[in-house]
């Protein structure tokens, strides 16, 4: 049985979405992966796609999407540290990763944040 993890974040247009990349390039075929906003951008942070094209993901292909978009439970929901205020979601566990939004960061400081959500990513689906 899949695994079914979300990432949610205010706008739905970094953090949450390379959260989302990064649990489809961790976890394959074995996780549904998906990530949410309260009140979202519509669309996904050039420098995001950049960052991720380096790794050879294309977060293009992605979507900013509303919390009202989501349904149904998770085995884990994790908030990206964005002072959100999601609305209950039933979940067998609940994170908040306090990272910093890297939207203004220059490229080497985006990079870490990057790299850090996909380190967090990776220790959390090999934990459910």
């Amino acid at each position: 049985m899949k695994k079914r993890v979300l990432f949610v974040c205010v706008e739905n247009a970094n953090r949450s979405q390379m959260a989302e990349a990064f649990a489809h390039i961790h976890g394959g075929d074995a996780v549904e992966a998906l990530s949410a906003g309260s009140k979202p951008s519509g669309v996904i942070n050039p420098k995001a796609i950049r960052f991720m094209a380096e790794l050879g993901y294309d977060l293009a292909r992605h979507d900013s999407k509303s919390l009202d978009q989501i349904d149904g439970e998770f085995d884990a929901v994790i908030t990206m540290g964005c002072g959100d205020n999601c609305p209950w979601i039933p979940a067998k566990r609940r994170e908040d990763w306090g990272l910093p939004d890297p939207k203004h960061m220059d490229d080497p400081e985006y990079r870490v944040v990057r790299d850090e959500i996909s380190s967090r990513v990776k220790a959390l689906l090999d934990s459910l």
